[in-house]
């Protein structure tokens, strides 16, 4: 049924492949059969008793094996690579790249419903939250359900206009999450002596509660922040994310196209970076999906997280301002060869986990091929791709000199007139709310417990191993 296997596979099977290889079969074969009903709640309900007694077994039958081995690097250099977490909602493969519930982006693209050709997030939810791929009139049952629950407190306008002009999109962001927790259900719920087989059921309704109503907190923050305050009233015949395009003023068919497309993939990205960590991390001590998500945000809002896209589109405006818009490939080489020989990155390259060009790239590529092909700004990027990989490789020191995701998000999100670079962390951590608070839902589902690892300091490494000279 549900993968299991979650966290950094390295070292844990004797190739990651095999593993999403079992993560696909299992997907296949114990998907097969499902409801064909409309109901969310009721499909999730059918599929966690099975998954529960998987659990169980799992945990009798090899609760005392070993993982990994951890080593001193692993311990002070971030965790990396070290199996810690279970995150059921999709895995990391370093070759194939992210694959949810066992299917990769390319295998979305061609098998969720659509409203144009683009694929809903709404059956992507459902598809995180179920395990399986929903029917059209599945996908739009959850659109029509996140209408019901999509209405705006609001104390929550009155938050958003108290805080100071110049606050960060991202901090407004957080701080109308934890304004939302108010009416939190779970924590009602909690308060009054729910078993705790329950929790995943309140979890569920605040779950889809902050889901639904997060593309208008998103729009809000963008129109005030941008447009005069001016906000946009939600269009009750469009979906969730071209909802969230028309909000913020773009109403083309291409920029509801590209919403569909953005928020489906940075919507999950297995457990261990640091927004779904930080949310699963908080939302283990049983604190509400609200307060769990605003976590992750606050996560999301760091630099070397959620700012990539901002930091690759500052690289190109300096590139454009120094080579002009159509730069020779000389050109290109010498000045990707200048920033790395300044100790610089070149941004939207290379990953912490992935070796080859990020599918997540190559879809909005293919996107930008269709939509934009003669913007300048894409045949730079374009033109990147064919320079950078064998400079970065030239350097010896690069394991990945393939482009990530967000080489190209931001060059999108640009055409289409969404010019303001501070703003997209929030588009990105609308779309992470959709993989985190599923995986919340089965965490609490599945009973995990607490977060508590062991930290070590330098005393305890150097007794155990010697002192370094």
């Amino acid at each position: 049924m549900l993968p299991i296997l979650a966290g950094r596979a390295a070292g844990l099977l004797a190739s990651s492949s095999q593993a999403v290889a079992g993560f696909s079969a299992i997907a296949a074969r114990e998907f097969a059969h499902h409801s064909h009903g409309t109901d969310l709640k009721a499909a999730l309900a059918e599929a966690i008793p099975a998954e529960q007694a998987r659990l169980k077994a799992l945990k009798k039958a090899h609760g005392a094996k070993e993982l990994s081995k951890v080593t001193v690097d692993m311990a002070i250099g971030g965790m990396r690579g070290i199996p810690g977490i279970l995150w059921e909602t999709s895995l990391l493969d370093p070759e194939e790249g992210i694959r949810f519930r066992g299917h990769s982006i390319p295998e979305l693209q061609a098998k969720l419903p659509k409203a144009k050709e683009q694929p809903l997030p709404e059956g992507l939810l459902w598809l995180l939250l179920t395990g399986h791929i929903p029917t059209a009139a599945q996908a739009k049952a959850v659109t029509e359900e996140l209408r019901a629950r999509s209405a705006m407190p609001p104390h929550v306008v009155k938050v958003l206009e108290a805080l100071p002009e110049g606050t960060h999109p991202m901090t407004q962001f957080s701080t109308l999450v934890m304004a939302l927790q108010r009416d939190s259900k779970f924590a009602g719920a909690y308060a009054k002596g729910t078993h705790k087989s329950k929790y995943w059921e309140p979890v569920y309704e605040d779950s889809l509660d902050l889901i639904a109503k997060l593309p208008q907190i998103a729009a809000m923050i963008y129109r005030r922040t941008y447009k005069g305050g001016k906000y946009i009233a939600p269009n009750p015949t469009l979906d969730w994310a071209a909802n969230l395009s028309h909000m913020m003023g773009y109403d083309s068919e291409g920029a509801y196209e590209l919403s569909r497309l953005y928020q489906t993939i940075h919507s999950d990205h297995e457990g261990g970076n640091v927004s779904a960590h930080t949310t699963h991390l908080v939302g283990s001590a049983l604190s509400d999906p609200y307060l769990s998500f605003a976590a992750g945000l606050n996560g999301l809002a760091g630099p070397l997280h959620g700012l990539a896209n901002q930091e690759v589109l500052v690289w190109l405006q300096a590139l454009v301002a120094k080579l002009g818009e159509a730069p020779s490939r000389e050109a290109l080489e010498a000045y990707v060869t200048d920033t790395l020989a300044h100790g610089k990155v070149v941004p939207g390259y290379g990953h912490a986990v992935l070796r080859k060009t990020d599918p997540r790239y190559t879809c909005q590529r293919e996107f930008a091929l269709k939509y934009l092909p003669e913007y300048p700004l894409f045949k730079l990027v374009a033109a990147l791709y064919e320079v950078v990989p064998a400079v970065l490789l030239r350097t010896g020191k690069v394991k990945n000199p393939w482009p990530n995701v967000d080489a190209h998000s931001g060059v999108l999100l640009q055409y289409y007139g969404i010019r303001e670079a501070n703003f997209y962390t929030v588009l990105f951590g609308v779309s992470r709310a959709l993989g985190v608070l599923s995986q919340g839902v089965w965490s609490r589902a599945l009973g995990l417990p607490i977060e508590r690892p062991k930290s070590v300091t330098m005393g305890v490494l150097e007794g155990m191993y010697g002192k370094a000279h």
